[in-house]
């Protein structure tokens, strides 16, 4: 069956041909179940390449699990987690952050856009240290943040410092953290641990693979009993190698940031397109895979009934995102199409 290609997000994608490849050639034979085979340990070891450090490297089903799982082994039940009111973790996680960690309370910086400042950590942090109050103990941000926007590596190493100083753990959200190197042209290391970042939990859904996220410790005490933590939560696969075998395809072969660099190319192609079209204005920069469009509600209604699927959850105005497979030929329709409903 055929169906139009729709941008509506970029789960909505299939798996790229380097994790398939992988997933079939860990589906020849009988192999040791529970991580326990040469394909987990081949991804771990890829990732601790990649990153060009000694990480502790566990693999989840989806992006609430890793985030939760993660948040939850920085933290007690009377800790807080400091957060963006964009946060994923906030807005569409459904309470698992708090759910995992046993009551641990997030702290959200109403700020008017996605990125947290060292001053908005400072505030929260340091507005009340009684017993009365849930005692701060770690940061987290998105990178890319929920509206497509960047932190620098020099945002995250003032957010570390700050956190450092201030006695918290710094996580990292990388739901599309392959958008986020492509864009900025740095290192996995540059991003993460050197430049204070505790735990990254790393987003292989969106980045071409079936299912699946990793989650790695820059500090291996702060990994201590988290296989338990896992398993408890039920994200111990039985059959593990069919989870971190794709993450093999990936990261081996590179198409990890060639997948990040294509969505962003694409998302850069529609924006370009439309930037001159009268009533259409973009809400944030464009500097990942995302483009958020403003524009009168009979422009959305008319783009509906051409058949375009899209959200518009963040401010009100439609979010378009793109994957490895988007089809240059699909967005430049979407393009036209939106042009056409603003006339």
């Amino acid at each position: 069956m055929s169906v139009s290609q729709q941008f509506a997000s970029d789960n909505y994608a299939g798996i790229c041909p380097e994790a398939w490849q992988a997933m079939q050639q860990a589906n020849e034979g009988s192999l040791a179940a529970y991580g326990e085979d040469e394909w987990t340990t081949r991804a771990a070891n890829a990732f601790r390449t990649l990153f060009e450090t000694d990480c502790e490297v566990f693999f989840a089903f989806n992006g609430t699990a890793a985030n939760s799982l993660a948040l939850a082994a920085l933290c007690q039940s009377y800790n807080s987690v400091i957060c963006s009111s964009f946060a994923h973790v906030e807005t569409d996680e459904c309470g698992a952050p708090e759910f995992f960690s046993n009551g641990s309370k997030l702290l959200v910086a109403r700020t008017e856009n996605a990125k947290l400042t060292p001053q908005d950590v400072r505030t929260l942090a340091t507005c009340r240290t009684d017993i009365h109050y849930p005692k701060p103990r770690a940061v987290t941000i998105t990178q890319p943040t929920e509206t497509g926007e960047l932190y620098t590596i020099e945002e995250i190493s003032a957010l570390s410092a700050t956190c450092r100083e201030l006695g918290l753990r710094l996580h990292m959200d990388g739901s599309r953290f392959a958008n986020a190197c492509a864009a900025l042209g740095c290192t996995p290391a540059d991003m993460t641990w050197k430049a204070g970042v505790d735990v990254l939990c790393f987003g292989g859904t969106k980045n071409g693979m079936a299912v699946g996220e990793a989650i790695l410790f820059f500090d291996h005490a702060l990994a201590e009993g988290f296989d338990y933590r896992c398993k408890q939560a039920g994200q111990l696969a039985s059959k593990m190698r069919f989870l971190s075998a794709p993450w093999v395809g990936l990261l081996e072969s590179g198409a990890w940031l060639r997948n990040g660099a294509y969505g962003n190319n694409c998302a850069l192609r529609l924006a370009h397109a439309v930037r001159d079209v009268p009533g259409l204005e973009l809400m944030f920069p464009v500097q990942s895979n995302a483009v958020f469009l403003r524009a009168p509600e009979k422009v959305f209604i008319a783009l509906q009934e051409r058949g375009w699927r899209f959200y518009t959850f963040i401010g009100g105005g439609a979010r378009f995102m793109f994957a490895w497979d988007a089809d240059p030929a699909r967005v430049d329709e979407l393009a036209a199409d939106l042009a056409a409903c603003s006339v």
